[in-house]
């Protein structure tokens, strides 16, 4: 059983970024290794990658960031691991 967090962020604040999402998670240090978009699908070399993805914190935070997202507890889950829904800015 997983179970649910709420991660934002507050430190990459333009149009088109995420500010936020609820995710699935086995604990809070995992939470912090999901990324909000469906575009990246993992980490590597301290960078976010993905199918179309090598990239910095453009629409979160950087990689390197992670320990200053805001983490909190929600509850448990039957949900797989990953994110419930996020909150996206768009511009």
């Amino acid at each position: 059983m997983n179970k649910l967090y709420l991660v934002s962020q507050s430190i990459n604040n333009g149009y088109d970024t995420y500010d936020s999402m609820v995710v699935a998670a086995e604990s809070e240090q995992d939470a912090r290794l999901i990324h909000p978009s469906d575009f990246v699908t993992h980490h590597n070399d301290g960078k976010w990658k993905g199918t179309y993805y090598d990239c910095g914190g453009d629409d979160w935070v950087e990689f390197s960031c992670i320990d200053k997202l805001t983490v909190q507890y929600l509850g448990e889950t039957e949900h797989g691991r990953g994110v419930v829904c996020s909150s996206f800015n768009a511009g």
